[in-house]
């Protein structure tokens, strides 16, 4: 192995080591988990390790020397987030009650998550589970984790972005290629723009959210990949993507993958021409809901750069597209959650009573009525719970009265269709072919400073169900990464991701992350 960079390495970059024969999948796995066990304890994003990695890899190196023909990711490293299922290993949501080793249960499911069984089914080597906060509940840490906070691996000193803080570290750390990440509101989009990586929040109903601990299973959770290239989160996007008989919401992708996946047609001349809308007030109105506006100057100024990069590549920006189009003002904050439209969470006990009937009849929980029971010691929906907020959502709390009976989500939806008729009106009469956008508003917070990321997208494309596909844009004057996010409309992901191909190749902005020992 020697000369090869483990963890700066592409999936195209192993798969000829392994053609090679400079890495066999064995290799490369005990190459990432002895990187793991020197700097894992230092940033504590894996929270459990699969003992059977080196026995997959063997498999796959087995099969590969007897000739079979072999998809692009098989013997690729990957981790899993902690709230996806996978047989083996307990579903903890970062939560000490559902965690043995913290004294309370754990959830053992019977059945891999769908977005686990169809990367297992590729091939990929999953070495462990990664950290998240408490219920997924927040998009900037995972400090209130049982197992611990986890560290952002660019510089610790920063939050590391949420839920899927564990995946995004793990993968800037070098301590595999692929993470699989999962969104509600910003969990993919923040985590990787927090540490110079490329996330794709998906089309809501692009990928299977059957398996996963939900906070809006029914309406806004989606599954998705953080990488540290393009090339590489679209072939993650190639295998998690697709149609699932374990959920009807999938029909909702049907038709829209390339032929030959999305990976095929990155195309580094995809900006030529291509007419792009800016972030503005008509997008997100400024107001007394969020504590600064506009965005930061060193955001602004690097959004400039950006797009004065963005045009040399033949790209026509657009000034704030949706300025009069109403579009700002569906967005609504309240006391409890006063930067963030919590909007479309309202079935979250119904859907919780769902996931729990699908770990199997022998989980420890097997009903909403058996978790409550369980968790009643830090209620997180009662005043000071992590959930708390829940209760500014009238439809919340007739569900929470009443979780066996399936929610209309009437009002949510009708939201959705707001959401969807301005936004693909502007998109028609602007003749745009996306938008492009920074993705955090302010630099990353400094860890323990008690300040959320604040968004440009999160709750707006959530709630609409949009794609975003965020990367790595350059740096700002303390380091902090800066990362841009290209939208566009439901199952464009194709477009996105060539846009940002486009971009991220010509101008190699990531910078590899030096990890150093850190206490916790």
């Amino acid at each position: 192995m020697a000369g090869i960079d483990i963890a700066e390495l592409t999936v195209s970059a192993a798969q000829q080591a392994f053609a090679s024969g400079d890495l066999t999948a064995e290799s490369l796995a005990r190459a990432c988990l002895d990187r793991i066990a020197e700097f894992n304890p230092h940033y504590n994003a894996i929270i459990f390790l699969n003992e059977k990695a080196l026995d997959e890899a063997r498999d796959i190196d087995r099969r590969r020397a007897a000739g079979e023909a072999l998809g692009p990711l098989a013997g690729i490293p990957v981790v899993v987030k902690d709230t996806m299922d996978m047989v083996g290993f307990p579903t903890t949501g970062g939560w000490s009650l559902l965690s043995s080793r913290a004294g309370g249960v754990d959830l053992f499911p019977e059945q891999d998550s769908d977005v686990v069984a169809r990367v297992r089914a590729a091939g990929c080597v999953v070495l462990g589970k990664t950290n998240v906060p408490v219920l997924s509940a927040t998009g900037t840490h995972a400090d209130d984790s049982w197992v611990g906070p986890t560290l952002n691996a660019v510089d610790a000193t920063l939050v590391p972005g949420g839920s899927s803080a564990g995946t995004a570290t793990a993968v800037a750390a070098g301590f595999a290629i692929i993470g699989l990440a999962e969104e509600t509101g910003g969990s993919i989009q923040n985590p990787a723009s927090a540490q110079a990586l490329v996330g794709v929040k998906p089309t809501f109903g692009l990928i299977s959210n059957t398996g996963i601990m939900p906070l809006g299973g029914s309406t806004l959770d989606v599954a998705g990949p953080i990488a540290r290239t393009v090339t590489d989160a679209a072939l993650a996007l190639d295998v998690m993507a697709g149609f699932s008989p374990n959920d009807p919401k999938t029909v909702a992708g049907l038709g829209s993958k390339p032929v030959d996946g999305y990976a095929a047609v990155l195309n580094a001349q995809a900006l030529q021409g291509k007419r792009l809308g800016l972030f503005g007030p008509g997008w997100r109105r400024p107001g007394d809901s969020f504590r600064r506006w506009p965005l930061h100057p060193e955001i602004e100024e690097s959004y400039r750069r950006a797009q004065d990069e963005l045009r040399g590549r033949g790209a026509t920006l657009v000034e704030d597209p949706f300025a009069g189009s109403g579009f700002a003002d569906l967005m609504r904050t309240s006391a409890s959650a006063e930067d963030f439209d919590i909007r479309g969470m309202e079935g979250l006990p119904h859907d919780l009573e769902k996931y729990l009937r699908h770990l199997g009849p022998n989980a420890a929980l097997q009903s909403f009525a058996d978790f409550a029971e369980a968790t009643k010691a830090e209620d997180p929906f009662a005043p000071g719970g992590v959930l708390a907020y829940m209760h500014d959502l009238p439809e919340f709390v007739a569900i929470l009265a009443d979780p066996l009976s399936r929610p209309s989500l009437e009002t949510f939806f009708l939201l959705r269709d707001a959401y969807l008729r301005i936004f693909n009106a502007v998109m028609q009469d602007k003749t745009l072919d996306g938008l492009v956008f920074p993705q955090m508003m302010d630099p990353a917070p400094k860890r323990g400073a008690g300040i959320s990321i604040r968004e440009t997208t999160v709750a707006e494309i959530n709630i609409a169900g949009l794609p975003g596909v965020t990367v790595p844009a350059g740096y700002l004057e303390g380091g902090e990464p800066f990362n841009l996010i290209f939208v566009g409309r439901a199952c464009s992901e194709a477009a996105l991701l060539s846009m940002a191909y486009d971009y991220e190749q010509a101008t190699r902005h990531r910078r590899p992350a030096a990890l150093r020992q850190h206490d916790l």
